[in-house]
């Protein structure tokens, strides 16, 4: 039944999602799921997927809560028959909760002294009203007992009343309605607290108000930080009286004392106990929300980072800017292997351009990274004036986020020991340039300033999505199995940490991996992760040209049977001229893709892959994206006019538009209401970090150092 509600919820068939489940259950990985299963998931995508592993997971544990509470409910002898096909029905963990709530052991409240006192059953004949014309005083009198500290009559109805304001307060049925009704119409109202916010920073929220459905995520998260820090009071405003009087109307009846002791409770249970526990609720699902859009931004934003095209083949020379220590200089070769270091002065420009340029020519550098951090400016007019002298050199400026997280970790000081923090993290700002991806995995994702907010959600959640993010990544683009770190390694699928730093062992000890098939040999790695790993890891100058590509080895017999189709021999190494032939067999009809995939023995989803991956055996996906863009000359806030048209890099995305880096020290903003030329709702409909995009100048505040672009044609 639960396979049948997920598949029904995602749009599958039944048989999609069986058989998809048996291949999680039985520990395959999702990356490894998308790129080799396509014939038993009928070719769901990795969004798919991922969505799937999160709703089953959601829906297993909401199966197991509903069998807890079944066995809480029978064994303390709660679970009637409506009871328990009302937790049969239930579809949400929140429904489940709202019928266990009456019963849940709890803190002794004031209906549960009532009870003690024996006036569970006054209150019973209140919510009844069987006996309106009974006397009010002589209904009590029964129930009137100063040893159980019942002292009088209308202690008593006090009692009685407190069990009725709970028993209402407790239905699964008002709550639910009431919840409803507050989420569909109810305000958010902040204020700032006497002597709070000294600094000002949440002067937007002073006297702020906006319905809670409607409210964006980045104004959530903001209200919850300024509430968190005493800065400001928030409360939930809604129609209360009205809902009062519904709830009055449905128990109680007529115009009797008895009706008006019931109305009373309802009252005081709405106010006392309901309407505190349905804020906690829809604030709670607030924050919710607001985390979920706010992971969901970071992980667009570090997909775009990590997905940045490398600039292969350059000697790099990476320069970390700053006033009383120097700048630090670092030059890498084009595999990223450290060469030298030196630090120059701002103070002493003659000598510092002097040392520059000697590095420069001593190392053959053909690209400079400056990094944006403090001095960066000064740093830039330096290198540029440097470059009018050896002009085929250029330079880029680099977000240096998180290096200095990266030189004190244990990954830097394992790879560069003898080497100081600064050192190391200007290696990395050098390295990032020739490959993101490789670099940045070392570096804990929230550090990389690319988020929103992300320091106001769930720290778990946050580090589990963007692992998911960093493993897509990595096995997405294929990992060198010899030159990759273990860092890297470690995010591919199928791998840990622990088999990773094997590998690495391994290499380091036999020498580089000569085939795939040597993988088996790595201590601690076992079948099903070989399994998992070995076609997201590549071999680039492997003499079996099979290992150099995203071909499972699973497959290689299927894939030579297609190269002695195509007229080769097994051991052509020719792959990209065997896809061309057969290609050209299927477009002249000489074949097609179902008699091609029956005799290679393959299905046609994997018939499509091999071929793929056969015409371009070595192909990186990030190489299909725009370069960085390289410069030689500085661009000043004064030469910025508004109209002027400039090229830029996308450095991050907000719900409020997107950063651009155009040169400057700080990134222009493009705004969302002019990222195009139509309504934006989100700004990652149109633009993710990386792009290369095309943008107008439309006002500077030299001032602050602001510059606001456009990308309108008008």
């Amino acid at each position: 039944m639960m396979l049948k509600h997920l598949a029904h919820e995602l749009g599958l068939t039944v048989e999609q999602v069986e058989r998809t489940v048996a291949l999680l259950d039985d520990g395959n990985t999702v990356p490894f799921i998308t790129r080799y299963r396509k014939e038993v998931t009928g070719g769901l995508d990795e969004d798919q997927l991922r969505r799937l592993v999160e709703r089953l997971g959601y829906l297993r544990n909401l199966e197991a809560r509903r069998s807890e509470v079944s066995a809480a409910l029978e064994s303390s002898g709660h679970l009637t028959d409506e009871l328990a096909a009302q937790l049969a029905a239930a579809t949400t963990l929140q429904a489940i909760e709202d019928l266990y709530l009456p019963f849940r052991p709890k803190r002794r409240t004031r209906a549960q002294i009532a009870r003690e006192q024996g006036l569970q059953p006054l209150a019973d004949l209140l919510l009844a009203q069987a006996t309106p014309t009974a006397e009010r005083e002589s209904t009590a009198l029964p129930f009137v007992n100063a040893d159980q500290g019942v002292a009088d009559v209308e202690a008593a109805y006090a009692g009685a009343r407190d069990i009725i304001a709970e028993t209402v307060a407790e239905t699964a049925t008002v709550r639910q309605a009431v919840r409803e009704a507050t989420r569909r119409t109810a305000l958010i109202r902040t204020q700032r607290r006497d002597d709070g916010d000294a600094e000002g920073k949440y002067q937007t929220y002073y006297e702020f108000s906006g319905a809670i459905q409607g409210l964006a995520a980045h104004r959530i998260l903001a209200i919850n930080r300024g509430e968190r820090e005493g800065a400001l009071k928030v409360n939930l405003d809604a129609n209360h009286d009205a809902f009062i009087a519904t709830i009055q109307r449905r128990f109680a009846h007529g115009n009797g004392w008895m009706a008006a002791e019931v109305r009373h409770a309802v009252a005081d249970g709405y106010r006392r106990l309901l309407l505190p526990a349905i804020e906690r609720d829809l604030r709670n699902e607030l924050t919710e929300r607001a985390e979920i859009h706010a992971l969901q931004v970071f992980a667009a934003n570090l997909r775009g980072l990590l997905l940045q095209p490398p600039l292969r083949g350059r000697v790099v020379l990476g320069l970390d800017p700053g006033y009383r220590t120097g700048c630090k200089l670092a030059v890498v070769d084009p595999t990223g292997r450290y060469l030298a270091g030196e630090t120059i002065y701002l103070h002493q420009p003659e000598r510092a351009r002097a040392t520059l340029q000697h590095m420069i020519e001593q190392y053959r550098v053909h690209v400079i990274a400056i990094g944006n951090g403090t001095a960066s400016r000064e740093s830039e007019a330096l290198v540029a004036e440097v470059l009018r002298v050896v002009p085929d050199v250029k330079y880029v400026i680099v977000s240096e986020a998180g290096a200095s997280v990266y030189s004190t970790s244990e990954t830097a000081r394992a790879e560069f020991p003898n080497l100081d923090a600064t050192q190391r993290g200007n290696i990395s700002i050098a390295r990032r340039l020739q490959d993101p991806l490789a670099e940045l995995v070392k570096i804990e994702p929230k550090a990389l300033g690319v988020g929103l907010y992300q320091h106001d959600v769930d720290q778990r959640r946050l580090d589990e999505q963007l692992g998911t993010v960093i493993e897509s990544c990595v096995n997405y683009v294929g990992v060198d199995l010899n030159t990759a770190s273990a860092a890297l390694l470690g995010h591919v699928a199928g791998l840990t940490s622990k088999t990773a730093k094997a590998i690495v062992t391994h290499r380091d000890t036999n020498g580089p991996f000569a085939t795939r098939r040597q993988l088996r040999d790595v201590k601690g790695l076992g079948p099903k992760s070989f399994e998992q790993a070995a076609g997201f890891l590549r071999i680039p100058d492997a003499a079996d040209p099979l290992d150099q590509t995203a071909i499972h080895p699973e497959s290689y017999n299927a894939a030579r049977r297609l190269i002695e189709l195509a007229d080769g021999t097994a051991g052509d190494l020719d792959l990209p001229r065997v896809a061309a032939i057969l290609r050209r067999r299927i477009a002249s009809g000489v074949t097609d893709i179902a008699t091609l995939a029956a005799a290679a023995g393959v299905g046609e989803p994997t018939l499509h892959d091999l071929l793929e991956a056969m015409e371009k055996p070595g192909r990186d996906p990030r190489d299909d994206a725009p370069p960085p863009i390289l410069r030689s000359d500085v661009l000043k806030l004064e030469d910025l006019q508004p109209g002027m048209w400039l090229k830029g890099t996308v450095r991050n995305v907000v719900d409020f538009g997107a950063f651009v880096d155009i040169g400057l020290k700080h990134d222009g903003l493009v705004h969302v209401s002019e990222l195009a030329d139509r309504f934006v709702k989100n700004p990652l409909d149109v633009v993710h970090v990386g792009d290369i995009v095309d943008v107008r100048v439309l006002s500077v505040d030299p001032a602050r150092g602001r510059v606001a672009l456009s990308r309108k044609k008008q």
